[in-house]
């Protein structure tokens, strides 16, 4: 695991939301939050969270790969994430790729746009200048926030995904750091 020391950015809502980084004793509540979105089969491409074993594995090889992976954490534990997953090829290292997704009785809090901001704020300093994502184009309020943080459209992938028999298009979106 790394020795970075990471921040921690406690963020004041009626909820009492913190954001932190990911460490081991949230990993249980990040895969249910993880498994509670995927199940809504609209805002990630798995429609289920991997077993908890491989969901521990990804974050720990992540983590050691140089990712940044915060949670916001409330008292009923974690109710969404933001992560920066480096490439692991050499050539691309500088590109990261976002991952997030906020639990369902917890959107429209503005707590994405504080994972994002303090995710992006930290990048720099794991060599992350690049961040791209894909989200599917029928996603307007996601959509709606990456363009807020300066994420623009690079192209359409058509029929990118398939869920219970329909085809969605998803967008192609990436940031530079300024």
């Amino acid at each position: 695991m790394s020795s970075v020391s990471w921040p921690t950015v406690a963020i004041s809502t009626a909820a009492s939301i913190e954001i932190v980084p990911l460490g081991r004793q949230h990993i249980a509540g990040f895969h249910a939050a993880l498994d509670g979105v995927a199940k809504e089969r609209r805002y990630l491409a798995m429609l289920e969270a991997p077993s908890f074993w491989r969901t521990r594995r990804f974050v720990l090889d992540s983590l050691q790969a140089g990712a940044v992976h915060m949670v916001a954490v409330a008292d009923a534990g974690v109710v969404g994430w933001c992560d920066l997953r480096p490439k692991a090829a050499p050539t691309l290292r500088h590109t990261a790729v976002l991952g997030m997704g906020i639990v369902a009785a917890y959107r429209g809090q503005g707590i994405g746009s504080r994972l994002l901001t303090t995710a992006l704020e930290l990048a720099p300093a794991r060599g992350i200048r690049r961040s791209e994502l894909i989200v599917r184009s029928d996603n307007a309020p996601a959509i709606a926030l990456y363009r807020r943080f300066g994420f623009v459209d690079e192209g359409t992938c058509r029929n990118y995904m398939r869920v219970d028999g329909v085809d969605y298009d998803a967008l192609l979106m990436a940031r530079l750091a300024r």
